[in-house]
């Protein structure tokens, strides 16, 4: 709960499978959204994780190329990690608007 404190401000939407400790989240402030999985339950209305799932599944597959990753380095591979994902649909033709 301190990361998500330190980083996510009050009053933010947050959302997240059924796992108990994210029960506290409404505690301070976030108006917590989320989906039990253990229920077969993986879309709940508009509530739902599957895109940040398809991050991390996304994420997890291009850094383990790497073979690890430095602590120090990982905030720096992680954005490019999100930024290659946001654009991967279209990255051929950015890329060669770059070269020509």
């Amino acid at each position: 709960m301190p990361v998500i404190k330190c980083v996510v401000e009050s009053g933010s939407d947050i959302y997240t499978d059924g796992w108990k400790s994210y029960d506290a989240l409404a505690v301070y402030g976030y108006n917590h959204k989320k989906v039990k999985h253990t229920e077969n339950e993986f879309v709940n209305g508009n509530n739902h994780i599957n895109g940040v799932e398809s991050f991390w599944s996304w994420s997890k597959r291009r850094l383990a190329k790497f073979n690890g990753v430095p602590k120090d380095r990982f905030g720096i591979n992680l954005l490019e990690c999100e930024w290659r994902f946001n654009h991967r649909k279209n990255l051929e033709k950015f890329l060669k608007q770059l070269i020509l």
